[in-house]
């Protein structure tokens, strides 16, 4: 166990973050992400009011879909990353990240609250069921999901309890996150469980998945002196609120991220392959061939995938581009260690996909 976001969490299970790693990779493992934040918001005109807020279409966002988005400070900085979905014409659930989700509340309800009904669910827990045979497992249970499309959401009763599912995840797996009252919550764990497919995975497993494929983490790639653009994350900036937009513009930042989007960034994030078997932490140095800095690392670990360390980091512009080229070095411990740019994600994302054919 350790503390994390002021909650005491669980890290590893006794197989160790290894074991719990390719568990995930090859069969499900269930995440008790309970500390994340559910924000409920409903009301008249709730998209456009969320737009004001979100630089998303929130507008055309079907019922029973979610997105990812972003809050983001006057300086395009980004407050926090969530996931949005629309439960009904106008209501909208927000899974927002626990360090955040009382900052996102007094937010929202000091820009929104005389519009909006808004409210956290602190009676609500979050498990989020991980990996190739989530969807089996389902099945196994009596509830064929093979059909949900990926970034959807369903509301599922299982052995008596009504849970809000939505196929989505942040290991770079299919899967599903699954919401519940807290008092329902060892039922439904217990109950997945029951499958020989799924076993216990904690924060280390999830941090090493989510490096792997490439997904920014708060705190660490994405905070408040972060812009979009910079994460990569311009797609989390939908089309109609960009420049030459239907509704372009009208967010927090909108003067410094849609330029930005246009014309480009001092810095970029890249993913980074050490040359040898050394982890690069988060907050080392990164340097060129003659020690200027070039950069810095903000996510660093080892690859149980790939049986390799992986790191995440910024970079100025013009290294971005060099994938597989040397000349860059990492300053651990003052020792400099090489490492070469690689594209994201490290390991395929294998998000579940409905193939249409026409």
């Amino acid at each position: 166990m350790g503390l994390f976001a002021g909650y005491d969490m669980p890290m590893r299970y006794p197989p160790g973050i290894v074991r719990e790693h390719l568990h995930t990779r090859q069969q499900a493992s269930l995440f008790d992400v309970s500390h994340m934040g559910q924000i409920y918001i409903s009301g008249a005109d709730a998209p456009i009011h969320l737009e004001s807020l979100i630089p998303m279409d929130i507008v055309s966002l079907a019922v029973g879909k979610q997105k990812y988005g972003l809050l983001l400070n006057e300086n395009g900085g980004i407050v926090d990353d969530l996931m949005i979905a629309r439960i009904a014409r106008t209501e909208f659930i927000l899974v927002v990240n626990a360090s955040c989700k009382t900052n996102d509340f007094s937010y929202l309800k000091g820009k929104l609250g005389k519009s909006l009904n808004i409210e956290i669910r602190d009676d609500r827990s979050l498990l989020a069921l991980q990996g190739p045979k989530s969807s089996d497992v389902m099945n196994q249970l009596g509830h064929d999901l093979s059909q949900m499309e990926f970034m959807s959401i369903a509301e599922i009763t299982l052995d008596g309890v009504p849970c809000l599912f939505s196929r989505s995840g942040y290991t770079g797996e299919d899967g599903f996150e699954i919401s519940m009252r807290h008092d329902h919550a060892v039922v439904v764990a217990e109950l997945l469980l029951s499958s020989p497919d799924v076993a216990w995975a904690g924060l280390g497993a999830r941090d090493s998945l989510r490096m792997e494929a490439g997904l920014p983490l708060y705190g660490h790639e994405i905070t408040q002196d972060t812009t979009p653009a910079e994460a990569g994350l311009s797609w989390a900036v939908s089309k109609p609120r960009r420049l030459q937009g239907q509704r372009a513009g009208g967010f927090p930042g909108d003067h410094i991220v849609l330029p930005q989007i246009a014309g480009g960034v001092s810095r970029l994030l890249v993913g980074l392959q050490p040359v040898g078997r050394m982890p690069v932490r988060k907050g080392a140095a990164l340097e060129d061939d003659i020690g200027n800095p070039v950069g810095t690392v903000t996510s660093g670990g080892f690859s149980p995938s790939l049986w390799k360390p992986v790191c995440l980091g910024y970079v100025n512009p013009e290294y971005a581009d060099s994938a597989g080229q040397s000349g860059l070095h990492a300053v651990v411990r003052g020792k400099r260690l090489p490492v070469r740019v690689t594209r994201l994600p490290f390991v395929k994302r294998n998000y579940y996909r409905i193939c249409k054919t026409h």
